[in-house]
């Protein structure tokens, strides 16, 4: 059987536990979340607009609920912290990141209810829902296509650097398809790609930058993989340390150095799946909650970063700006 038609199934015959057992005597809530780990900066902050999202709607961690967090980019493999998240008998699980994260809840949680943060890839053509109105089964959550967002952030490097016509992208499996797309909208703007997949984590960013260089690129894309993220002040400084005009997903790049970033506030995202999780917590099912789609992006330019590397931004970048870092 498909997993879709499975879901069908679900979506009219599993009876969801979470409510009542969150009311037994001395048994707690207890909330796993499978993302990114929390050894920087910008996860710390977004876990935490989790947590304050959750102590508005009255859920506070403590005796009766608690949280417990394990990392989809640890080294083990996410599998092996699904595995470990699942032992503990989590209530309800949040997977954040890419398919990878919801792959291994999906395959180690059974029944128990999943809000995701999906990010780069589409859980309805992988069959994780049945639709977008009621996903059925017990996932529901939000979804973060990067694809059309990697277009934009060609499109919104050629604009502000119309001269500079060789662009390199740094990109790795997690992030391929999102290269396909950044392609597909570089050659229409008649640039020429240098690609630069990365293998092997850690990766080696200063023969990643060494091949930047040594191929003569203009301006620089990085595009997003939750493996970069360790590397993110080297790959920023290296970027700024060549002159090269760069661009990147979300805010903390551009706060960390990067010149440009353009993409999904996550920050909204992870208060978003907060929601979910206390409407489920209070009784709904996920079965009928509807997923959403991000809706609010944001272009961050940082203009430090722009002086430091001896380069001027169009007034008409600088006026789409929704924050400019001085």
């Amino acid at each position: 059987m498909k997993r879709r038609e499975f879901i069908s199934l679900l979506g009219v015959s599993v009876a969801w536990p979470l409510a009542a057992r969150g009311q037994q005597a001395g048994r707690p809530i207890r909330l796993g979340v499978l993302g990114p780990t929390l050894n920087n900066p910008t996860a710390m902050a977004q876990y935490q607009a989790l947590r304050t999202r959750l102590e508005e709607l009255g859920f506070r961690e403590g005796p009766n609920f608690i949280i417990e967090w394990r990392g989809v980019d640890d080294p083990r493999g996410p599998f092996v912290s699904a595995a470990e998240l699942t032992r503990s008998h989590p209530d309800l699980i949040v997977a954040i990141g890419p398919e990878a994260s919801l792959q291994a809840v999906a395959g180690a949680s059974g029944f128990v209810p999943v809000v995701m943060i999906a990010i780069n890839f589409d859980p309805l053509a992988r069959g994780y829902i049945a639709n977008l109105a009621r996903p059925g089964g017990n996932i529901t959550g939000l979804v973060f296509q990067q694809l059309e967002l990697a277009q934009k952030q060609v499109e919104l490097l050629s604009q502000a650097f119309p001269d500079r016509t060789r662009l390199a992208m740094l990109f790795d499996s997690q992030s391929a398809d999102q290269f396909e797309a950044a392609e597909r909208a570089a050659k229409a703007l008649n640039l020429q790609v240098q690609a630069i997949r990365l293998a092997n984590p850690p990766y080696d960013i200063d023969a990643a930058f060494h091949r930047v260089v040594s191929g003569g690129a203009q301006t620089v894309l990085v595009l997003s993989s939750p493996l970069f993220l360790p590397h993110r002040t080297q790959i920023t400084q290296l970027a700024n340390t060549h002159r090269l005009p760069s661009m990147f997903i979300a805010k903390h790049w551009a706060q960390a150095g990067g010149l440009m970033a353009y993409g999904a506030d996550f920050e909204l995202m992870y208060r978003r799946a907060a929601d979910y999780v206390a409407k489920i917590i209070k009784g709904a099912a996920p079965a009928d909650l509807p997923v959403e789609q991000a809706t609010k992006f944001e272009l961050i330019v940082n203009l430090k970063t722009a002086r430091a590397i001896g380069i001027e931004l169009p007034t008409g970048v600088l006026l789409r700006a929704d924050e400019v870092i001085e």
